[in-house]
């Protein structure tokens, strides 16, 4: 076998094995992205009270009921309505009766432009099941702090006077109020539907 023919097989089988490795590697990176915290590393979460439209609402107005929990706000350019959105979506891909037993609780981190009412209009927009709370400054940080999301004021010469940077996790609570798993952003429909039909099955 000449030289060149042996020096370009051994190429091309040192090509396709990185090829290989790299494919492997960028699945398992998607898999570890995807996949929730061990139970150790999910955050104490528990129990609140804070202002909607209608009135208090507290997390264990949801006992028996399967929720998911975010904090973000109305003026958001980006990340919460394309949360929002996934969320709904995930919803409607779900059997009436299984969507019923779900709610999502949207925490605004941005009380001073958030009112109740404006938070109604908005998260009634995305679905049904969607309920806004805010309330005061510390009330709300005590929450972030518990529930491990983080936030803070940015871009204060914007258009909408400013911005906030918030952590773009959702947070899953079983039927008794505790926080179950925590869900990375980026999380397809299919998938977050996939993980409450499996919930509301316990």
């Amino acid at each position: 076998m000449p030289a060149q023919s042996r020096w370009f097989r051994i190429f091309l089988l040192l090509f396709f094995t990185l090829l290989g490795m790299l494919a492997y590697l960028l699945v398992l990176e998607r898999h570890q992205r995807n996949a929730s915290p061990p139970l150790a590393a999910v955050p104490p979460g528990g129990d609140f009270v804070l202002q909607s439209a209608d009135g208090p609402v507290s997390l264990k107005d949801f006992r028996g009921k399967v929720a998911l929990l975010y904090f973000g706000y109305a003026l958001c350019p980006d990340v919460c309505p394309t949360s929002l959105s996934t969320m709904a979506m995930a919803l409607k891909r779900l059997k009436p009766d299984e969507a019923d037993q779900v709610r999502v609780i949207f925490i605004s981190v941005d009380p001073k432009r958030d009112t109740p009412d404006r938070l109604k209009e908005y998260v009634q927009y995305f679905h049904k099941n969607m309920v806004g709370v805010t309330g005061e400054k510390k009330y709300i940080d005590d929450i972030v702090r518990r529930y491990g999301a983080i936030y803070r004021i940015a871009d204060e010469g914007s258009k909408a006077g400013y911005l906030v940077d918030h952590s773009s996790t959702t947070y899953l609570i079983d039927r008794s109020g505790k926080l179950v798993k925590l869900i990375p952003h980026g999380v397809n429909p299919e998938s977050l539907a996939a993980i409450l039909r499996e919930q509301i099955s316990k």
